[in-house]
């Protein structure tokens, strides 16, 4: 059952949304009809969605047998039904009733990264904001929805946004250099990377990467020097941050850290174990069980990773490790990080 857009966005505060936030919203939202008796929700119930009425009426009772009713039309059934949770009564379809679940989660992202929701809906008196343009608000969705996005916490996304840099590569251009001091991290807009390092005269290709991919966090995040080189394949608009706007606002809210005693829970749970060292540290010094998958190698692995495993990635102190991790956790990846390395837990 498709939803009613201009129902949907007289809500609050969902009508504080732009267009484009708004009906992406309204797509990953669920729409679900009710008779007249049927259980909505029971007491206790804790699921994450935000409950809107949409028609109908809907009968509250609570735990000393009062009870209220809300239809469609009021004031109030412009609101989320018992925001709080876990829930603290039961509601049943007063009458015939269409409800859509929200997640609050989301609804909360999407309105830290347009504005602040106003106290009630929009009318003449209370005019929606002018949002982005097109082009820039189908790039930001496209962000949005990706892995790493998703992790952010809301107050991070506006920041971020507004600390991004636009810059315009030309094809052949070499973003970063193998080698180099790591200053930024990227995020394509668009056009299209390649992603190579250097081997005896030549290069190998580890990966090409096109719009809302992203690339430099391993430099940045293990103080090190560029690991690969990263050309323009054609004329790329870059997003870019600076190395402390990165470390501030995305590197730690999409880190999972586990120390020993984690990582043997998860071990008993069957994580793999990745040691993101180079191969003659691994033969060196691995732990037994670990697969050995090199940092700047674990980009162009990830096509023969199973996403439906956890990881837990190793190195000596945690440093490339977390780099590996944060990108794992962009391409959709569950993994954790060994605090401190194997120098510390060994």
């Amino acid at each position: 059952m498709e939803l009613d857009l201009n129902k949907f966005r007289t809500l609050v505060p969902i009508g504080a949304l732009y267009d484009e936030s708004l009906v992406y919203l309204a797509e990953c939202s669920r729409v679900e009809r009710y008779r007249e008796g049927e259980l909505i929700f029971d007491v206790g119930d804790d699921s994450p969605e935000s409950i809107f009425l949409i028609s109908g009426g809907i009968r509250m009772v609570y735990r000393d047998d009062r009870e209220k009713s809300i239809y469609s039309g009021s004031e109030e059934s412009l609101h989320a039904l018992a925001n709080f949770r876990p829930r603290q009564f039961k509601a049943a379809a007063a009458s015939d009733a269409i409800i859509a679940r929200v997640d609050t989660s989301l609804l909360e992202k999407l309105l830290a990264w347009g504005q602040i929701a106003p106290d009630q809906p929009h009318s003449n008196d209370y005019p929606q904001m002018d949002g982005p343009n097109a082009e820039d608000s189908e790039w930001m969705m496209a962000m949005l929805q990706t892995p790493a996005f998703l992790k952010l916490p809301s107050s991070n996304i506006q920041t971020l946004f507004s600390r991004l840099e636009s810059t315009m590569v030309p094809k052949g251009t070499d973003v970063i250099k193998f080698g180099t001091t790591g200053e930024h991290y990227y995020i394509i807009k668009e056009g299209r990377c390649k992603v190579t390092r250097p081997v005896g005269s030549g290069e190998t290709l580890l990966a090409e990467l096109g719009p809302s991919d992203s690339f430099g966090e391993e430099a940045l995040m293990s103080n090190t020097s560029r690991n690969a080189t990263v050309t323009a394949l054609t004329e790329c608009r870059l997003m870019r941050l600076f190395k402390k706007d990165f470390l501030e606002l995305l590197e730690e809210p999409n880190l999972k850290w586990a120390d020993a005693q984690t990582a043997s829970m998860l071990l008993d749970e069957g994580v793999v174990r990745v040691d993101v060292r180079l191969e003659s540290e691994y033969r060196n010094y691995g732990l037994p069980g670990a697969i050995n998958i090199p940092l700047h190698r674990l980009r162009a692995h990830t096509e023969k990773m199973n996403r439906l495993q956890k990881y837990i990635l190793y190195c000596d102190t945690g440093q490339r490790s977390s780099a590996g991790a944060f990108l794992l956790g962009q391409m959709g990846f569950d993994a954790y990080v060994l605090k401190g390395g194997i120098s510390r837990n060994s």
